[in-house]
């Protein structure tokens, strides 16, 4: 038996009245996933433990059998395991996004945040930003990693764990409530405006009609996690096939395979085919018994607020990863079991993670549950 986890993360939503009050799952062309559907268990589950924050690293925690209550040390330290930056346990680690702010005030904290990804910018892009911030920052306490488009890292040595705002929770909102108390890390933000706003990537991105991304900002601290072997916890050699650090530090620490798949972005347009075909490869070649494939687009796209986008990078999982995989692996006639779902929903209306159940299809290609339903939040019946 082989297992295969197709995690479309943020893609729950809600009825959006544009698309005739229907939620973007709902609306979406997906002629897979409601082929399986037909013949699978459908259900609502809540994936962020209640007082926890619905984040992308609670909620794939959760769908990987790690409760977060018990393993959840704060984003950043699993995104420095994928990173490779060591970690002592004194160290403090921060995500470190490069993000889009107004540039229309004097005062740093009466600006606004436009784009928390800075229009998703490449990461050869912000490798030039993050090294024109070095050797104002760097020091012995605070150093500096490259990470993957906006997502970077900052370790602090002898570091505190601070409450610090996520950037996507406060799209479009004025800043100055929300920077950090610890007087180095504001500073930290203040400066980096000073620096990036007119370096020469950004004077380019502008002129190509594109976000700048002329600020740092810090969110996500905590201390060096510690996560059990899935092998040893579950009896079966795992792989990770995701373009996000967050879900590559996840893999390191549960001693998993990372599978890097060329063109996988974490953008509208990764290679959904080749997370197909390196899924299908590590399970029926490769001697994985079980494959976790993230896809992020969703998630971007319901932070954009872009119903468009987000209809289309579902359609995109469906068509081009989930279609591909399935024929492959019913040609094998190896058994499988597939299950798809979001980590947690992005709504369109408030452009940042909620709590809310998400919905979930769980397929047996031995089996024939006979539900006969299409896929998406209103079908799947809620728990009992």
């Amino acid at each position: 038996m082989k297992y295969l986890i197709i995690l479309g993360d943020g893609m729950a939503d809600e009825p959006i009245e544009s698309l005739g009050g229907k939620t973007p799952l709902a609306y979406a062309d997906t002629p897979n996933m409601d082929r399986l559907a037909a013949r699978a268990e459908l259900g609502m589950v809540r994936t962020v433990p209640e007082g926890m924050s619905p984040g992308s690293d609670t909620a794939n925690l959760s769908v990987l059998g790690y409760n977060p209550r018990k393993y959840y040390t704060g984003r950043s330290p699993l995104e420095a395991l994928s990173i490779g930056a060591e970690m002592k346990d004194s160290d403090v680690a921060l995500r470190c996004n490069l993000v889009t702010l107004t540039d229309g005030e004097t005062a740093y904290a009466d600006k606004k945040i436009l784009d928390h990804s800075s229009g998703e910018i490449t990461t050869g892009e912000a490798a030039k930003l993050i090294e024109a911030v070095r050797p104002v920052f760097e020091n012995d306490t605070y150093r500096f990693f490259v990470g993957t488009s906006y997502r970077h890292l900052l370790l602090w040595s002898e570091g505190r764990v601070e409450e610090l705002t996520p950037p996507h929770d406060i799209l479009g909102k004025t800043i100055g409530e929300y920077l950090p108390e610890d007087p180095v890390l504001r500073d930290m933000m203040e400066r980096s405006y000073e620096i990036l706003d007119k370096h020469p990537v950004n004077i380019d991105r502008e002129r190509r009609g594109l976000h700048k991304a002329n600020s740092l900002w810090f969110w996500g601290a905590g201390t060096r996690p510690a996560l059990d072997s899935f092998e040893e916890k579950n009896g079966k050699k795992g792989a990770m096939i995701s373009a996000v650090d967050l879900l590559k530090g996840i893999a390191v620490g549960a001693g998993m395979t990372n599978i890097s798949v060329e063109g996988a972005d974490g953008s509208l347009h990764t290679n959904y085919e080749g997370k197909a075909q390196a899924a299908v490869r590590a399970l029926l070649e490769e001697g994985h018994d079980f494959v976790y494939v993230h896809v992020e687009a969703p998630d971007e796209m319901g932070h954009q607020g872009s119903v468009e986008n987000k209809v289309a990078a579902i359609e995109y999982l469906d068509q081009r990863l989930i279609g591909p995989a399935c024929q492959a692996l019913d040609a094998s006639g190896e058994p499988y079991r597939m299950l798809i779902m979001p980590d947690h929903p992005t709504p369109i209306r408030v452009r940042t993670h909620v709590a809310d159940p998400i919905p979930y299809l769980l397929y047996d290609s031995r089996k024939d549950v006979g539900c006969g339903l299409t896929y998406n939040e209103e079908t799947a019946p809620a728990p009992a």
